[in-house]
């Protein structure tokens, strides 16, 4: 598979090309992680983000202890950010308008909401970003699985949905900003950012947290070249 771009986006396309292509049919049991990493060529935290994209978008859902199986057609989402959208560097701007409201809100509802086994599950994706595969995409996948499991900590369904839509696409920025810099010191400075966010969330600290996500995203932005404090004034 290509490496360029974001694998989990790429993985979730080619499963759901097969699934509107009929090929898995409402009903079906997706193959197991193993299997569709096999498959696919990538690794299986790859494969668990794709499908939790795709959970996202309507095209599957889980059945607790059995297994993820495609879901009926009416049940899909209408929006997608397209890949080829984000060419343009307006649409990188939009989408950081767009994280900046919810992530924040999210970030202090995650520190006022989150049960333990949410912050240990937070605690286990910045451990993975912090990994001896920090360097490789395998660090971005971790990122964005960060992200998720942060949104989940909500525990408002509506925020796991809506940013759901948009996680699909981080990707592409983190990939982009880690082009632009000295790959040791990005990703260094970015396992600091997540590290305080994770810190004011373990504390319950909802002002901590909603500020450390405020400054993640504007550094994010800001590697890009995009200057979001612009719009606040």
């Amino acid at each position: 598979m290509h490496r360029s771009g974001q694998l989990p986006a790429q993985v979730a396309a080619k499963i759901a090309e097969r699934i509107e292509q009929c090929s898995l049919a409402p009903g079906d049991k997706l193959p197991t992680e193993h299997a569709l990493a096999k498959s696919f060529g990538v690794s299986r935290s790859v494969v668990r983000e794709a499908v939790a994209q795709l959970r996202h978008e309507g095209f599957v859902h889980s059945r607790q202890g059995v297994g993820i199986f495609v879901a009926d057609a009416q049940h899909r989402q209408s929006i997608r950010i397209e890949q080829d959208a984000l060419r343009d560097p307006q649409s990188f701007f939009d989408l950081f308008q767009l994280r900046v409201p919810l992530e924040i809100e999210a970030a202090g509802l995650a520190a006022r909401r989150r049960s333990e086994a949410q912050l240990e599950e937070i605690e286990r994706t910045l451990a993975e970003m912090n990994g001896v595969h920090k360097w490789t995409e395998e660090g971005i996948v971790a990122d964005l699985a960060f992200h998720r499991t942060l949104t989940l900590a909500t525990n408002n369904t509506y925020f796991t949905t809506f940013l759901g839509f948009i996680a699909e696409r981080i990707g592409t920025t983190i990939s982009a900003a880690r082009s632009t810099a000295v790959l040791e010191e990005i990703v260094e400075i970015t396992i600091a950012e997540h590290t305080v966010i994770r810190d004011a969330i373990a504390a319950r600290d909802v002002a901590a947290a909603r500020v450390a996500m405020h400054r993640h995203i504007v550094n994010a932005a800001g590697r890009l070249g995009l200057r979001l404090e612009d719009e606040r004034r």
